[in-house]
Parts: C-alpha cells; sequence; structure tokens
C-alpha cells in the first residue's frame, strides 16, 4: 500500500533539464539499430524462412531431450522442442531441412513420423515452403508499413505539426530501436513478433497522445509559465498515470518472458523492450523536441483564428 502511494503521488522531477543527454543516447541508439539490422538482419522464424511445424501427444509426459537425440540423425538446418500445455504430454516441432524447398520439406516430416512411430498422435502437420514464407514476409512488411501510415496521418491531423514531428519521431525512435534489438539478440522473428510490434507501437502513440494533450491544456492555463518549465510540469502531472499503467503492463509481460517459453519469447521481449523505449520517447523524445518550436506563438496564432473565424 505504501508502494502504491509512493508511485501515485505528485512529482517534481526535472526531466527537461537531460534532454541534450538523451538526444545524444537516442541517436546513437537508433544508428546503432539500423547498423544492426544493415550487418546482422534478423533471425527470421519459421514464418518467412519456410520449415515444418508439427503438434505432436503422448499418453505419457515426454522427455525432450530425448526427442532431440532422436531426431538429430536428420540434417536439419533448425530444429525447436517447446512443450505445450501444463501436464508435458504434448509437444510442438519447429524444423527446417537443409534444402528448404517443399520436397525436403515433406521428406523430413516422413523421417521424423518413421522415427517417432505410432506411439504419439500427430495433431497438426504443416510445411511452409521458401515461396509462401517470402509472400508471408512481405505481407507482414506491407502491413506493418500501411497501419504506422495510418497512425501517422491521425497524429498530423489530430495535433499541430510541430506536435506531429514529435510524436512521429517518437514512433521512429521506438520501432527502430526495438527491431534493432530483436536483430542484435537474434530473437525469432516471425508474424507474432510483427504482431508485438505493432502493439507496441499503439501503446507507443497512446502515450504520447495523453502527454500532448496535457501539455496543450497546460498552455491554456498556464499563458505566463516559461515553456520549459510548462513542459516539465506537464510531464509530471501524468507520470504516476505513465507509471502505473507500465508497472500493470509489466506485470503480465514478465512472467511471459520468464516462463512462456520459446514460442512466447520473441513476443514478450518485443513488448517489455518496446513499453520502456515507448515510456522514455514520450518524455525525452517527443516532449522535449517540442522545446525548439514556440509553442505559445502556435497557440495564440490557433486562437486568433478562432475568434476571426467567429467574428
Amino acid at each position: 500500500m505504501t508502494m502504491l502511494k509512493w508511485i501515485t503521488k505528485d512529482t517534481n522531477i526535472n526531466f527537461m533539464k537531460a534532454r541534450y543527454f538523451t538526444y545524444i543516447l537516442s541517436s546513437i541508439l537508433v544508428i546503432l539499430s539500423i547498423a544492426s539490422i544493415y550487418l546482422k538482419s534478423f533471425n527470421f522464424g519459421i514464418d518467412f524462412s519456410g520449415g515444418i511445424l508439427m503438434e505432436i501427444k503422448s499418453e505419457q509426459p515426454i522427455n525432450i531431450e530425448e526427442i532431440r537425440s532422436k531426431l538429430s540423425v536428420i540434417k536439419l538446418d533448425e530444429l525447436n522442442l517447446q512443450t505445450i500445455g501444463t501436464e508435458g504430454k504434448e509437444l510442438m516441432i519447429r524444423a527446417q531441412a537443409d534444402n528448404a524447398d517443399e520436397v525436403a520439406q515433406r521428406k523430413a516430416v516422413a523421417e521424423i513420423r518413421e522415427i517417432l512411430g505410432n506411439s504419439y498422435e500427430y495433431r497438426r502437420v504443416e510445411t511452409v515452403g521458401p515461396q509462401v514464407g517470402d509472400e508471408l514476409k512481405t505481407a507482414g512488411a506491407v502491413a506493418s508499413i500501411l497501419a504506422i501510415l495510418a497512425i501517422a496521418i491521425y497524429i498530423w491531423v489530430r495535433f499541430e505539426w510541430q506536435f506531429a514531428i514529435g510524436a512521429l519521431l517518437g514512433l521512429f525512435h521506438d520501432t527502430i530501436i526495438v527491431v534493432g534489438l530483436l536483430s542484435f539478440f537474434r530473437f525469432d522473428f516471425s508474424l507474432t513478433t510483427i504482431a508485438a510490434i505493432l502493439t507496441l507501437v499503439g501503446y507507443s502513440v497512446n502515450d504520447k497522445v495523453v502527454t500532448y494533450d496535457r501539455i496543450r491544456e497546460n498552455l491554456k492555463k498556464y499563458r505566463k509559465m516559461p515553456q520549459e518549465e510548462l513542459i516539465n510540469k506537464s510531464v509530471n502531472d501524468i507520470f504516476s498515470r505513465t507509471i502505473l499503467t507500465g508497472v500493470t503492463t509489466l506485470i503480465a509481460v514478465i512472467p511471459l518472458y520468464l516462463w512462456g517459453g520459446d514460442a512466447l519469447e520473441s513476443f514478450s521481449f518485443t513488448i517489455l523492450s518496446g513499453l520502456i523505449i515507448g515510456t522514455y520517447s514520450s518524455i525525452y523524445v517527443s516532449a522535449a523536441i517540442l522545446n525548439l518550436f514556440d509553442l505559445r506563438a502556435v497557440h495564440h496564432q490557433e486562437e486568433d483564428n478562432y475568434f476571426g473565424s467567429i467574428g
């Protein structure tokens, strides 16, 4: 209870004091992320690279190491085993044959069935050829770009251009750094990962919109307050809300990352890192960048246009 009271109390932190340092930090992180993407690319999952997905069930708990040892005789570029459920009687097999064409994939499925025998129930068997993987890769990229473009249009219409630039820079900052982390740490990059990226984009934009709404509200309320002080006050006004939202999300995501296994590792890491980076950028990218503009001049111009139109 004491901890909750501390989190929700009013703060008076001089966030903007560190903005020049964070400008440099953010620039370095973005450059390193782009370098990682360019030099290391991504560890594409079966969705994009092509491969085999099988789900099997046994009457007894499955020994993963025993299965791995049995399948080691097959020539596979990649083999990922993941238990499903709490009883340990179901297993997901993700694999990729040395030769990634569809014939090789089907041959690998037949070999796996032959080695494991009829003591298992084969609940799901799927193969993804390289051509289908390329199509999914293209579709995923197009869907992501269209989603981010739609959000960008909304921000541009919703706010004055100074605010829109700050929000779009923050959105670019968050996306590039999170994708760069996925590349650097070689997390599995799949359709699930793209879903996580789009989720964090929505979270990040929402956080920035809330921050901007408070700044615009305070511009009307505190007409003589220096701009840097006003931005600081606005961030402090909603800081408890930001912390509570972040902590609530972390409570759900951290267990997924720690105990969700390989199937959820990439998704949970993307949400976890995106949450931290998005909160940081709302303050030190999107809000801090507004200090480069004269917001009061914009605000007064809006008021003059409004009263001129009704006069």
